[in-house]
C-alpha cells in the first residue's frame, strides 16, 4: 500500500508498484485494442468515437483537447471518420465558423458490439481468477476509472 503520509506515492516498494501497474496495464490495453470489431480503424479513431459516445457531440477543437491532440491532427481524424460513415458534420448552433461532430447510428452499433466482444473476452480472462482476486479487481475498478480521467 503506498505510503500517502505526504500525500504522494514515495520510496522503492511504491516505485515498484506504480512500474509493476504501468506495465501491466499497457500489456492488458494492447492485448484489448486486438479486440477490435473494425480492424480498417486506428486506434485513436476508435477512441474519437469513444470520446463522442461518452460526451455527446463536439466541435472538432473540443475533441482535440479532450484526446491531446492537436487541432488540424483532430480535423484530419473526423474527415476520416467522415468518409467511413462513422460521423457527420453539422452546422455550430451559435457560431457559424465551426462545425459540430456527432457519431452515426452506425458509429454507435460498432462501439457497441466492440464493447461487448471486448467485455466478454476480459470476463473470460476474469474466470481465472479467484474469489478474493475477483473482488479485489472490482473494487479497484473504480480507483483505476479515476486514475484514467486525472
Amino acid at each position: 500500500m503506498p505510503d500517502l503520509s505526504h500525500g504522494r506515492p514515495g520510496g522503492d516498494a511504491d516505485a515498484a508498484a506504480v512500474n509493476a501497474l504501468r506495465s501491466a496495464v499497457m500489456r492488458l490495453s494492447r492485448r484489448l485494442k486486438h479486440q477490435r470489431v473494425d480492424e480498417s480503424l486506428s486506434p485513436t479513431e476508435m477512441s474519437v468515437l469513444g470520446t463522442l459516445a461518452r460526451c455527446g457531440s463536439a466541435t472538432p477543437g473540443e475533441l482535440a483537447r479532450k484526446e491531446h491532440v492537436q487541432p488540424p491532427s483532430m480535423t484530419r481524424i473526423v474527415a476520416l471518420l467522415e468518409a467511413k460513415g462513422l460521423v457527420r458534420l453539422e452546422p455550430h448552433p451559435d457560431d457559424r465558423r465551426q462545425k459540430v461532430v456527432s457519431q452515426t447510428e452506425r458509429a454507435e452499433a460498432m462501439l457497441e458490439e466492440s464493447r461487448r466482444r471486448r467485455n466478454a473476452w476480459l470476463a473470460s480472462l476474469a474466470e481465472g481468477l479467484d474469489e478474493d482476486e475477483w473482488a479485489r479487481l472490482r473494487a479497484a475498478a473504480p480507483v483505476l476509472e479515476k486514475l484514467a480521467h486525472l
